[in-house]
């Protein structure tokens, strides 16, 4: 079996695992355990209390004493055991409390799983930028086809896309322990306190252009958290006049179109980054994240559904303009002796502070738009794409950055 195939299933595996539960839950709490919005939006936000410190702590962890193949096979075990007990809870405390565990363990795992892939890719001589999104986009393939079997299987409103996601986090687990070895780097260089205790890809900070790139990042993570947490029962809030339609019956299958256009932008980031380099990429996507929402404010399941179709396809760019193209960015960017730390880094400031801040400034938003328990889904969606274009005004006055597109180095 070759090393780019392994490479694609593990990267499958590692998103199957998260879509069998991440869009469809919101639906399954709200519908069928009756929690209210706030504490939808705090279960969700579980995620980013998780990623503020775990996938930093785990790449401190790959970085200087375990194989970071072992420790995300190891995170996949515990997280799969976490969501079997989830699934026999219908309280919101012993709910809130169990997800947070899980995300503990499951958060971590995106930047782990890049790490390894990058680590595994280098040491057989291949180009990351050109070889990884192709590789990465079998993640995205591993999103939907668990999507489509929670949907066609009618559980998107069940516990069985817990069971679903901690069945396919089992084989996961076991399987990235036959990965090949991804140890620490070793260094002779004599260690300072904070070297010690992992804190050094936060010297990253120091330089301004990085630490900017850090915040922006964040705030395009709150809008990923809006999306994650809001979109299904968006969708599932037409069930009053639009029953019988296909958005309605399937929202799991039209939100999947999201990640189907997904597989096709990561295609395209290493011609937009070779071409354009990380500034406008990014500004690419924040303006997308702008029609993303603004699409779903016009949209409805009759008359609007082109709308809800288009701000489907226009979340491909969005997401992965920032995400992938900023996890490569980082790569490249990083230390080699800190790589997993700064991917780490990047996992805190965007499924993080920015899933937490998202979390929180969309619930607040949510509720200010509901009277009498009937949502204005317009003016929440307006209010957040207003929010992603302030973003899009500031970025490219705050981010200094110069790209030589003839070389496709990223220039300082």
């Amino acid at each position: 079996m070759g090393i780019k195939f392994r490479l694609i299933l593990m990267n499958f595996l590692e998103f199957f695992v998260w879509g069998a539960w991440l869009i469809s839950m919101g639906g399954y709490m709200i519908v069928t355990l009756h929690f209210t919005g706030g504490q939808v939006a705090s279960v969700y936000g579980t995620m980013g209390i998780a990623s503020l410190f775990m996938p930093g702590l785990l790449g401190i962890v790959a970085d200087r004493w375990i194989n970071a193949e072992r420790v995300l096979g190891a995170c996949h075990l515990i997280g799969a055991g976490l969501l079997l007990w989830a699934s026999t809870i219908r309280d919101y405390p012993t709910l809130y409390v169990v997800m947070l565990l899980n995300n503990m363990f499951y958060m971590p795992t995106i930047a782990l799983n890049n790490t390894v892939s990058y680590i595994v890719l280098e040491k057989k001589g291949f180009n990351i930028v050109k070889i990884f999104p192709p590789i990465r986009v079998w993640g995205t393939v591993g999103f939907i086809a668990a999507m489509w079997v929670v949907d066609l299987a009618g559980w998107t409103l069940s516990q069985m896309q817990l069971y679903v996601s901690a069945g396919s986090g089992i084989i996961l687990g076991i399987y990235a322990f036959t990965m090949p070895g991804c140890p620490p780097v070793k260094t002779k260089e004599k260690k300072s306190i904070a070297s010690s205790l992992g804190l050094d890809a936060f010297v990253l900070f120091r330089n301004s252009r990085m630490a900017i790139f850090f915040v922006f990042a964040m705030f395009l993570g709150a809008a990923l958290q809006i999306t994650n947490a809001f979109g299904l029962p968006f969708i599932s809030d037409f069930s009053r006049n639009y029953a019988d339609s296909f958005a309605v019956r399937h929202p799991n299958l039209l939100t999947s179109v999201s990640q189907i256009s997904e597989t096709l932008f990561i295609l395209t980031i290493p011609f937009f980054l070779g071409k354009f380099g990380i500034k406008r990429v990014m500004i690419m996507s924040i303006f997308a994240w702008v029609f993303r929402f603004g699409l779903f404010a016009i949209g409805n399941p009759g008359s609007g559904f082109i709308f809800l179709l288009l701000s489907m396809i226009v979340y491909g760019m969005a997401f992965d303009f920032f995400n992938i193209s900023g996890s490569l960015f980082i790569e490249r960017e990083a230390p080699i002796t800190i790589r997993a730390s700064a991917q780490g880094v990047f996992m805190i400031m965007t499924n993080g502070l920015g899933s937490f801040l998202g979390g929180v400034g969309s619930g607040w938003v949510v509720d200010h738009f509901t009277v009498g328990g009937v949502k204005d889904w317009t003016s929440i969606w307006l209010v957040f794409s207003a929010y992603a274009l302030v973003l899009g005004f500031i970025f490219p006055l705050a981010f200094r950055y110069k790209h030589v597109p003839q070389t496709g180095q990223l220039a300082h």
